[in-house]
């Protein structure tokens, strides 16, 4: 049952992005990257924003801990390392494809069950060691099959029938669009196919940060608290080995972060503090510097956030420039004295 305190659903229209990224070279801006960009108080008020921000955008796997807060009320026993692989984005390293696996044996069932797209491992090295050892594209190593086969464990555990789990009108999709709902406040704005072939939801950029918040501040033994706890304690289960959301939730104490395609990313902290970052062209490149320069807005120090200031550019083999964020997202600049 849907709440009726919920929000309208946010509107679907063309992003009214603003720049939020430049890229220089000797001193003079390249190229400018557009986004959005919301920050949050621990009281829940905006803080800051830039761009559009109550646009319906597609979170793509920053929803991912949203899903598996879903799954958990629905039932889902996962803690630990399995309950963040749930939510994870991983890279195809070996110990992802053996949670992935120990969760399918837990629900007696197989990779051959899952229903997401065989691909090749996401981290470029593992990739490229799959492809020497001329080893095809697989389930099991999509980068989106922990959550699969979490999905498929929790239709065992529910009685509920696994061959259609992706399907949008199943009752784990339902639930787990309740849960958006619930946790942004706002009504779901579209409902397409994600790359990995589950239901995707538009929402909003400040509705993202929102449930990032909720998730962020659950109490001792909600479903919530758990999600959290197993992100911050296994963030490489969640990505994988040198991944940025993974040391990114390593420097910042109590930290959550998700990220997905698209330039998407989120970020919460134990006091409700939360971040939400879109970039426009989809570019990592920007999404890692602005989401840092996010979080000193949000009150993180600094001096945790170095380095995560960007790419260099570089000419000649020494750096001549890189990916800075706009003024407007400078602490220094903002917080000043008029």
């Amino acid at each position: 049952m849907l709440s009726s305190s919920l929000a309208d659903a946010p509107p679907i229209r063309e992003p009214i992005h603003a720049p939020v990224a430049h890229v220089t070279r000797g001193g003079v801006v390249e190229s400018t990257h557009y986004g959005s960009v919301v920050v949050l108080g621990g009281d829940g008020k905006l803080r800051f924003h830039l761009g559009d921000i109550e646009a319906a955008c597609y979170p793509r796997s920053a929803l991912k801990p949203v899903q598996a807060v879903a799954m958990v009320r629905a039932g889902l026993p996962l803690d630990g390392e399995l309950l963040a692989l749930a939510m994870g984005s991983h890279s195809g390293e070996e110990r992802h494809l053996a949670g992935t696996r120990r969760i399918l044996e837990l629900a007696g069932l197989t990779e051959d069950d899952l229903r997401n797209v065989p691909d090749l491992p996401y981290d470029p090295a593992v990739r490229d060691t799959w492809i020497r050892e001329d080893r095809p594209p697989s389930r099991l190593a999509q980068n989106c099959s922990g959550k699969h086969a979490a999905m498929l464990y929790l239709c065992r555990l529910n009685g509920w029938p696994p061959q259609d789990y992706d399907a949008p009108e199943h009752p784990l999709q339902r639930m787990i669009a309740e849960a958006v709902e619930d946790l942004t406040g706002q009504r779901i704005a579209h409902a397409t196919v994600d790359g990995c072939g589950t239901p995707l939801f538009a929402v909003s950029l400040h509705g993202l940060a929102r449930a990032a918040a909720r998730i962020a501040t659950g109490a001792p033994g909600t479903p919530e608290f758990r999600v959290a706890d197993a992100l911050r304690s296994h963030p490489e289960m969640a990505s994988g080995a040198g991944r940025d959301v993974a040391e990114l939730m390593r420097a910042v104490p109590g930290l959550i972060a998700k990220d997905g395609f698209e330039g998407v990313h989120v970020a919460a902290l134990p006091d409700g503090r939360a971040v939400a970052v879109k970039i426009a062209d989809g570019a990592n490149r920007a999404r890692v510097p602005v989401m840092a320069a996010a979080l000193a807005l949000a009150g993180v120090d600094a001096r945790l956030l170095t380095g995560f200031a960007g790419e260099p550019a570089t000419g000649g083999g020494r750096r001549v420039g890189g990916v800075r964020p706009v003024a407007a997202l400078d602490p220094s600049v903002l917080l000043a004295p008029a």
